[in-house]
């Protein structure tokens, strides 16, 4: 797994889930649990992780929708 998008903003994550989802691109979220212990703050950022022969088609995806950046 590697690392495609990290993000403390959660609609956005929602958003970029929503895109990979439409293009049929496997991914995993790490990181979404962790609101638990922050108190929803948004500190700790949600990483979007996919298999790495899945990274070009993702990255492909993002850059498209111009979402292909870490916040």
């Amino acid at each position: 797994m590697v690392e495609l998008i990290k993000t403390t903003n959660v609609v956005r994550l929602t958003y970029l889930q929503a895109l990979l989802d439409d293009a049929n691109i496997p991914f995993f979220v790490f990181d979404q649990h962790i609101s638990m212990l922050e108190a929803g703050i948004g500190a700790f950022p949600r990483r979007i992780m996919v298999e790495e022969s899945f990274l070009l088609a993702a990255k492909t995806v993002l850059q498209d929708a111009q979402e292909f950046y870490n916040d």
